[in-house]
């Protein structure tokens, strides 16, 4: 997967937790657990396009690891709607999957550059 499908990618992922967002219930727990997750959902692709636009192998690492800990934290609130029964867990398990994956792949790309970084010296 390249950086432009990745970027569509982490797109999609930010617009599927918009959609799912708007169908927790409305109540504190749904409130506060929906704000937390379309911030750290669309925070994912908007970290990654910045990472691509790194300006040296240190910011690109850097910022990959915020792109991490955004991924791991959606999955976090996802986990949270499932166990709290906001929402079937049907509705919310394929995007928990996807948030999963998506922090697989950064964390697969974040030990390639930290091994590429560590070739140049």
């Amino acid at each position: 997967m390249d950086k432009h499908e990745l970027k569509e990618r982490t797109k999609r992922f930010a617009l599927r937790v918009m959609r799912l967002v708007e169908a927790l219930p409305d109540s504190k727990a749904g409130w506060a657990i929906g704000k937390q997750l379309v911030r750290s959902g669309t925070s994912v692709g908007a970290n990654y396009r910045a990472a691509c636009q790194g300006r040296s192998r240190v910011d690109f690492i850097s910022k990959l690891c915020v792109v991490i800990e955004e991924a791991d934290e959606s999955a976090f609130w996802l986990e949270l709607i499932i166990e709290g029964e906001l929402l079937d867990s049907g509705r919310v398990e394929p995007l928990l999957k996807e948030a999963n994956e998506l922090t697989a792949i950064f964390v697969s790309s974040l030990k390639t550059a930290r091994l590429n970084k560590a070739e140049e010296k």
